[in-house]
């Protein structure tokens, strides 16, 4: 489409004008091609015919509003100048924006006011963003040159240029402090802060106020940062170009000289600057010129303060520091030197001037010299020398020229010193260049120093616009777009008129070198070589100056002073005197360097080098040096990749937030945005990418276009049909490239459509509204029409007399109707009398069988529950022994499969078998057969036959009988297997038999054990008397036991008969060996226990004794306690020996309890390995029998097939010999069993002699014993005389006894219940279970006997006390086990929650109970320091962390719970108050837990912000929740091919958040924490922070973020807030708590949808805004952007009401939340009802070393 065709009716338009440079019309009428005039009206509503030079050049079009206000200036439609001054007024004014994008520009706008813009948590924000995702801002260009350098290993360079007072010096600084930010060292150097430091020192020796800026930068300054390669700042360097020494002397009106002066008068009075006799500013003459003293707002006196501060930290000390005054204050009492004119040819200075003595004084240098050399000027000639006097006026200039020298080698030299204290040792790797120069300038009065700035703007506006033209060609081809040649300003002939050959730097320094040349005389050479260059003018009116038509503008320079200052010239007398000051520092200034000499004098890293001490005639002018320096700059941004900032001045009377469009406008001509525009004008300046483009304009797309799920042939089609003319636009890979107007075009086209779809939806809306309102107006109308049209009938009708009927009629009724209403009330009075009767009657009745049913009911219920409490419990024992048996099905299914394949074996046997009997049928045939041929000869054969018959006969005879024999022999064998195993089955039964007589024996000793201790604890003489008893039983046991083992030596006689019979029982004979031995095992540990019951004669304290010594103290402890008695009487000293033993005694009790447990269970499993046994004995008999039962029947049918041979009689040979064959197996069957009873036999008379010899043993074990008991009747005299007095202490101990009877009387009804639940499970079972039950019956028996004997006294079990005991050299593997080992996936870990803190503290519960100090403060020591170091390896592992959080809080609690504090014991059980901790006090070890779980935490909750963060701007802000409300408006921002890599969109693709995945991954953190199971109230503060981080992370990118302050990003805001709230009740989290930390963002959110018009609006914004800062207020009311043009801009008007009500308001002056904020962490108290008495370690810590309590 053809750019006129776009000026019709409604569209604006710009017109220039005077005042505000262009302004805003409106078309009245289409553009026609032809017309002359263009009719429009302007915003004031004046209408004009605009006039159109020769009908073709017509006005620049408006943007749409939809594109005004834009980030990047290249995005809007229609580019030219003044759509980018609006649109930067727009920002600058309305939205209080100062930074906006132009290409690859950042355009700044000083705004003469702090802004809450630049702090850390924006810092932080911008790092690791693109440029583009964020608002314009100089830490995005900042954030960009580093992104550049570490991802391409280039050089950056950032250029800030502007005019003086544009912000060139604070932007520049804010850039250097992003960096230093976000590339901190790792050191301790700080380079960063030394890099800062620097910027103080250079504003105040090279920054002064001028008429445009109170902080006028007065020199260009280039400052390379360092990084190394691990991209961390390692030092700087800066180069300084082109002071202004001219203002050391001369100052304008209004101006001031370097700040630093000003600082120095300010702290005269200071002790350290009394040497420098200094006086007030206004008193020297160098700093009261230009009549401003002071800065408004300035104190020059804290600026002192800052740059002595600086100068410390750069490490210059503070004898450098006097140095730099000293010479300063030199300069100041120089200028205030008098010179005094004697006539015209000469002048003098007053020998005794103050001012020249302290200067003398200050530099060191002889007053007399200098009172002459200032005054006079040595002339050498061919053959004299000459002194000639000078006039005053070129004695004033040699003072101020050497004044203007020693200041300009002093700043050299402070930067020389400064770049020295940056640099850091370490290789430089690559450096980011920070370009702080002077703007193009022009003033009234234009000199030297303007040239040179204008000079140095042409050769960076020539580098600027080579690298915007290579960057679109970089675009133009990554985008396949076909290459055109844009024609683009090129300012190479202004630069080759400077400085090319006969130019004017170069005429320049020729007329430098004439010692009579003069500025008249070098413009006339201008004229003459000049004049014919297009470029350089004649100033009609003028013969002093020159014109230069710049790239910006054109500029008039007065040639005054130009050769001055190229010569820059100082007399060699005044230079002679300098170099020999005493003053060693300004000696060093002024030596003269020697060529061929190794001495290095102060090398000046700056680009302009320091002047040379004398004035000699081929040394280089300041033209010279200024342009090598320049060149060496731009070979240095050639080598690096620039990145611009253009700083722009709003207006001259430094007003916050003043536009001055005239200002502006030219500014933007002199820094090359417009240049900029015009680049991107010439191509395609538009640029959306196809996604962009499908969703802002699907509404101009028809349905068919719409279901076409290729959306980039979508695109291709619709504009293709939109815009016939394919020249206006472009397809790329990744975007569309329009030509200017076409995006215009194409919002006109969308807002034509929206405009004509609300006409419809308007026009349906309103027929409908009026067809309602007709109808409803029709039904009034009709309803009145009946009411009127009934009054007048009645009026027509009705008569006089009609009405007086009508009113008897009335009064009739009234009375009549009464009385009928009186009956009826009068029967339905009584009625509801009696149905009231008969109702309370019925109610009181079923009230009352309600409560007897009740009663019955209750009745019932208690038979019913109790009868269904037996059932559940018989039900459960149904399924116990359920259980049982199907375990014990499967292991005798395993034992049948076993004799299956037994069976199977024995089967082929009986095969092979039937195969021979098969062959002996064949044999039996073929004897047949032959039979039949002998038949014919047996009749000549009959004589032969009958001798034969005979011996038949006697050969049948010898059969019969062997046949008879091999029945009796089977017979008798199979009578003898069965004898045998009943045999051995009565004779196991009977050896059971005995051993539970033996196992009752030992049972009723120990009860008999059991009570003679009660009775020694009532009654001493009785517990003697139960000991004497208990011995003659000894004695009467060791008999029985002797004649026991007699019995067992014969019936292991009758064994080793019976297993001579059996030859399958091979195989269980050993496995019953193994069960003989260790019954014969447990006896012997039996008889050892008995050792220790016949040590109970002894005292009760003895008795303890033995309990708790090993055998090889005893006599020892005993011998001493006996002493210890004998020697003292005290009672009190033995009751409490009494007390400690008697506590050891438990405590040992306790050990023994759990290693009884432990053979508890090994026992059970030998009795199932018992009864398998035997039932395998069972089986294997039965099939022995089944065999024999075989083997007869096949005798059997031998003998039938012999007896019919023997009928036939011709098979008997072979008959005798399988006869034989089978006597032959029998024997070799018997030979093998015969073999194997004997091996059994050797073995069971091994058996029978070891156990022989352990007899042995117990007899003599038994006989010490019995000399024991003499010794300790000898002694019981002694001790009955020590009971006597222990009896008066015996009241004492009933406490202890009465709970001690407790215990019995629990433990005794607990074996109660045992009992008969044993009882009921033998009585289900079959014989084989009872079998079972009783053999564990008997182990449990056995076991207890065993316990009771090791005991060696009789005493009561108790419960664990909640303790691990472990050695102090398994404190390592406790720790390794417990902490460092341990996996949180662990099967015991995950069952028992909270196991690993309650096992620790168990271990700190005996260590307290031991009271061992050192042994606490070990384990403790290692436990904090060990979870310390798992957690640092497991810093990035989510569920180690919260394992180890969870725990370290639960050991924390168990520490207080247990601490014996009150207000921690308030809910702990009895049994917890009787666990908490006696001897020591943990609060210290406590506080340091709690420290530690402070910084668990903090890790903890950094990890989880790691992972979230990343989803948190996708999910919550830029996914759209809900479905067709589009929030987003396409930009259309053109980001630099380098601001991302080549698969930036793949990348971002794959990476692509939703609110879902937000969701998602909270709940794994708290699916984590659940199964951690962490405290609810320390999961409530994990989520809050979380929260918080989520509303601060959004509410930050959305002041950051212009894009997304908009009505349908508030809805979708809302929406995802509610998705958390959801998420939240659906977890069961408290929501109040943590929804407050979404409150901002609500906040937020609503404001952008609430109407921002009237001055309600912005009274209920100030109420419902209240956890928001004014600044966040403004800032979202002045970001806010419609996204379509149907919604209003919030007017500045508005804005500034809503600040006037928030002005009063308390409030944070930063914008930013600050994000990494962290809420205070507590660690709430909770009561662990866990009894740790009743925790079990689980064996799959492998914790054997530790041993429960």
């Amino acid at each position: 489409m053809a750019l006129s065709e776009l000026y019709t009716k409604f569209n604006r338009v710009w017109i220039p004008d005077t005042e505000h440079v262009w302004k805003s019309a409106e078309i009245l009428k289409d553009f026609q091609p032809g017309d002359k005039e263009l009719e429009i009206q302007l915003e004031d509503g004046t209408e004009l015919q605009y006039p159109l030079e020769g009908g073709e050049k017509l006005p620049p079009l408006r943007n749409p509003d939809i594109l005004v206000g834009e980030n990047d200036l290249t995005a809007l439609s229609y580019l030219h100048e003044p759509a980018v001054l609006h649109n930067l007024k727009i920002r600058f004014v309305e939205s209080k924006i100062i930074y906006t994008y132009c290409g690859i520009i950042l355009v700044a706008v000083n705004p003469y006011k702090q802004l809450p813009i630049y702090g850390d948590a924006v810092i932080h924000a911008y790092s690791g963003q693109n440029m583009g995702d964020l608002d314009p801002h100089i830490f995005a260009v900042a954030e960009e040159a580093y992104k550049q350098m570490a991802r391409n290993n280039k050089n950056q360079s950032i250029i800030v240029s502007g005019e003086s007072g544009a912000g060139k010096t604070v932007s520049a600084r804010y850039a250097m402090r992003y960096f230093a930010m976000v590339s901190k060292s790792s050191s301790n150097t700080r380079v960063e802060d030394r890099v800062l430091a620097s910027n103080p020192i250079t504003e105040a020796i090279g920054n002064a106020k001028t008429t445009r800026n109170d902080n006028s930068s007065r020199f260009g300054k280039y400052t390379e940062i360092s990084f190394d390669r691990k991209y961390q700042i390692i030092g700087a360097n800066m180069r300084t170009y082109l002071l202004e020494k001219s203002r050391v002397v001369f100052q304008s009106e209004n101006e001031r000289n370097y700040h630093i002066f000003y600082q120095m008068c300010a702290c005269a009075n200071q002790p350290e600057f009394k040497s420098l006799k200094l006086l007030s500013a206004d008193e020297f003459n160098y700093t009261c010129m230009g009549g401003e003293m002071e800065i408004e707002g300035v104190d020059d006196r804290v600026d002192m303060a800052e740059t002595r501060r600086t100068f410390n930290l750069l490490g210059l000390n503070e004898n450098f520091q006097m140095d730099v005054f000293k010479v300063l204050a030199g300069i100041l009492h120089l200028g205030n030197t008098v010179i005094k004119a004697q006539n015209t040819e000469k002048s003098t200075i007053n020998s005794s001037d103050p001012h020249l003595e302290v200067f003398c004084d200050l530099m060191g240098v002889n007053m007399d010299g200098m009172c002459r050399w200032l005054c006079h000027r040595r002339i050498v000639l061919s053959a004299e020398t000459v002194v000639k006097p000078q006039p005053k006026e070129r004695a004033v200039n040699a003072r101020d020229a050497l004044a203007k020298h020693i200041y300009a080698l002093l700043f050299d030299w402070v930067i020389h010193k400064i770049n020295k204290a940056l640099k850091v040792p370490g290789k430089q790797h690559s450096f980011i260049g920070v370009l702080d120069i002077y703007g193009f300038e022009t003033f009234d009065v234009n000199s030297f120093e303007q040239f040179c700035i204008n000079y140095a703007n042409e050769k960076l506006q020539q580098q600027f616009n080579l690298h915007v033209f290579k960057l679109e060609q970089e675009e133009y081809m990554k985008e396949d777009i076909p290459w055109t040649l844009i024609d683009f300003y090129d300012n190479q002939p202004v630069i080759d008129l400077i400085e090319a050959k006969m130019g004017i730097l170069d005429l320049l320094d020729e007329e430098c070198l004439f010692p009579q040349g003069t500025d008249k005389n070098w413009l006339q050479k201008l004229y003459n070589f000049l004049g014919s260059n297009a470029l350089f003018e004649k100033p009609r009116m003028s013969t002093d100056s020159f014109l230069i038509q710049h790239f910006a503008d054109k500029v008039e320079y007065q040639c005054k002073g130009f050769l001055e200052k190229n010569r820059d010239t100082l007399y060699e007398e005044l230079v002679d005197l300098m170099r020999s000051s005493q003053f060693a520092l300004v000696a060093e200034f002024f030596q003269e360097e020697e060529p061929n000499s190794g001495r290095k004098n102060i090398k000046v890293t700056p680009a302009q080098p320091r002047a040379k001490g004398v004035n000699k005639q081929l040394r280089s002018t300041v033209g010279e040096k200024f342009r090598s320096s320049l060149y060496l700059l731009m070979e240095t941004l050639n080598a690096t990749t620039p990145h611009y900032v253009r700083c722009i001045k709003p207006n001259e009377e430094k007003l916050p937030f003043e536009y001055d469009s005239k200002r502006v406008v030219q500014q933007l001509r002199a820094c090359g945005v417009l240049e900029t525009i015009r680049i991107s004008a010439q191509s395609y300046p538009s640029r959306w990418t196809y996604i962009e483009f499908y969703s802002r304009y699907s509404i101009l797309m028809s349905q068919s276009e719409l279901k076409s799920e290729e959306k980039k042939q979508t695109c291709r089609m619709v504009l293709q049909r939109l815009i016939p003319d394919s020249n206006q636009y472009k397809f790329g890979r990744t975007k569309i490239f329009f030509r200017a107007g076409q995006v215009a075009y194409l919002e006109k086209l969308r807002l034509d459509h929206l405009r004509a779809a609300c006409v419809t939806i308007q026009k349906h809306a309103r027929g409908w509204r009026q067809r309602r309102r007709f109808l409803h107006m029709r039904d009034a109308a009709i309803t009145i029409q009946q009411y009127i049209r009934g009054k007048k009938k009645i009026r027509q009708t009705v008569t006089a007399l009609a009405l007086k009927q009508g009113w008897a009629a009335l009064v009739i009724q009234r009375h009549c109707r009464g009385y009928l209403v009186r009956r009826v009330y009068q029967l339905v009075r009584i009625a509801t009398i009696t149905i009231q009767a008969f109702t309370r009657g019925w109610r009181a009745r079923k009230h009352y069988k309600k409560m007897v049913a009740e009663h019955k009911a209750l009745v019932l219920q208690k038979y019913a529950r109790a009868w269904l409490v037996r059932r559940r419990f018989q039900t459960m024992r149904r399924l116990v022994i359920n259980v049982q048996l199907s375990y014990r099905v499967q292991q005798l299914r395993k034992k049948v499969e076993e004799q299956n394949k037994e069976n199977r074996s024995l089967m082929e046997r009986v095969t092979s078998l039937s195969n021979a009997r098969a062959q002996g049928m064949e044999k039996v045939q073929a004897l047949e057969a032959e039979l039949n041929k002998l038949t014919n000869e047996r009749m000549a054969l009959e004589e032969k036959e009958r001798k034969n018959t005979e011996e038949a006969k006697q050969a049948v005879a010898l059969l019969q009988n062997e046949k008879k024999k091999l029945i009796q022999a089977n017979k008798a064998l199979e009578q003898s297997l069965k004898d045998t195993t009943q045999q051995m089955r009565d004779n196991f039964e009977n050896m059971k038999t005995k051993l539970m007589e033996d196992l009752e024996r030992e049972e009723r000793l120990r009860k008999v054990a059991e009570h003679s201790s009660e009775l020694q604890k009532e009654d001493s003489e009785k517990e003697i008397e139960a000991l004497q008893e208990e011995n003659r039983k000894l004695r009467e046991e060791r008999v029985r036991l002797q004649a026991q083992l007699q019995e067992d030596q014969r019936i292991n006689a009758e064994i080793q008969e019976q297993l001579q019979q059996l030859t399958k029982h091979v195989k269980v004979i050993p496995d019953l060996r193994k069960e003989i031995n260790s019954l014969q095992m447990q006896r012997d540990e039996a008889d050892k226990t008995m050792k220790a019951q016949s040590q109970q004669a002894r005292a009760k304290i003895s008795v303890i004794t033995r309990q708790l010594l090993g055998e090889a103290k005893e006599e020892e402890f005993i011998r001493r306690l006996h002493e210890e008695v004998s020697n003292n009487n005290d009672e009190v000293d033995l009751l409490s020996a009494f007390d400690e033993m008697e506590k050891a005694a438990n405590f040992s009790l306790r050990v023994m309890e759990n290693q009884l447990r432990e053979q508890k269970d090994a026992y059970e499993s030998r009795v199932e390995t018992l009864v398998y046994k035997n039932e395998h004995l069972n089986k294997e008999n039965k099939q022995l029998q089944a065999v024999f039962q075989e083997k007869s029947d096949i005798n059997n049918s031998i003998t039938q097939e012999v007896t019919r041979l023997t009928a036939e009689n011709m098979v008997i040979p072979e008959l005798k010999q399988q006869v034989s064959e089978l006597t032959r197996n029998k024997h070799e069957l018997e030979t093998q069993l015969q073999d194997q009873n004997i091996e059994m036999t050797e073995k069971i008379n091994k058996l029978s002699i070891d156990l022989q010899l352990a007899f042995e043993k117990e007899g003599l074990q038994r006989r010490n014993l019995e000399k024991r008991i003499l010794e300790m009747e000898r002694s019981r005299d002694e001790m009955e005389r020590q009971m006597v007095d222990l009896r008066e202490e015996n009241h004492q101990l009933q406490k202890v006894q009465q709970s001690e009877s407790e215990a019995k009387n629990k433990l005794r009804e607990e074996t109660t219940h045992l009992t008969a639940e044993n009882m009921d499970f033998e009585e289900q079972l079959d014989m084989k279970d009872r079998l079972i039950k009783r053999l564990q019956d008997q182990i449990k028996a056995l076991q207890t006997t065993e316990t009771a004997n090791q005991r060696a006294a009789p005493a009561v079990p108790k419960e664990y006390l909640g303790m691990l005991e472990y050695k102090k050299e398994d404190e390592g593997r406790l720790i390794q086990t417990l902490i460092l080992g341990l996996r949180p996936r662990s099967v015991g870990v995950c069952l028992i929650p909270g196991l690993a803190a309650h096992l620790l503290f168990m271990c700190v519960r005996h260590a307290d109970y031991l009271n061992d100090e050192n042994k606490l403060k070990s384990l403790m020591h290692n436990v904090i320091f060990s979870i310390k170091e798992v957690v640092m390896e497991n810093q990035e592992n989510f569920e180690v962390l919260s394992f180890w959080l969870s725990n370290t809080h639960r050991f924390l609690n168990c520490l207080k719970q247990y601490s014996g504090e009150e207000e921690f014991k308030k809910q702990n059980t009895p049994r917890q108050n009787k666990n908490c901790l006696k001897n020591f006090d943990l609060s210290e070890h406590r506080q340091i837990l709690s420290d530690l779980a402070i910084n668990i935490y903090h890790q903890f909750i950094n990890l989880m912000e790691d992972a979230l963060y990343p989803m948190i701007i996708p999910g919550m802000l830029e996914h759209e929740s809900l479905q067709g409300i589009s929030s987003m408006k396409p930009t259309g921002l053109r980001k630099r091919s380098t601001s991302v890599y080549e698969d930036g969109e793949d990348h971002a693709r794959g990476q692509s958040y939703t609110m879902t995945s937000i969701l998602q991954q909270l709940s794994v953190f708290h699916a984590c924490m659940e199964k951690q199971v962490m405290e609810p109230q320390l999961q409530a503060q994990v989520i809050r922070q979380l929260f918080y981080l989520i509303g601060s992370t959004s509410i930050n990118s959305i002041l950051l973020r212009k894009d997304l302050c908009s009505c349908r990003k508030g809805m979708q805001i809302r929406c995802n807030i509610s998705y958390l709230e959801e998420w939240l009740r659906e977890k069961g989290l408290p929501g109040a708590c943590t929804m407050e930390m979404l409150g901002p963002l609500s906040q937020v959110a609503w404001l952008l949808q609430v109407n921002k018009t009237t001055d309600e609006d912005a009274a209920e914004i100030k109420q419902r805004c209240s956890e928001l800062s004014p600044v966040q207020i403004v800032k979202i009311l002045n970001s806010y952007t419609p996204i379509d043009d149907f919604e209003k801009r919030v007017t500045p008007s508005f804005v500034r009401k809503v600040q006037a009500l928030l002005h009063e308001r308390d409030g944070s002056s930063q914008l930013m939340m600050d994000a990494q904020y962290r809420f205070q962490v507590t660690f709430p108290f909770c009561f662990s009802p866990q009894a740790l008495e009743l925790l079990q370690v689980p064996s799959s810590l492998h914790l054997d070393f530790v041993t429960r309590i």
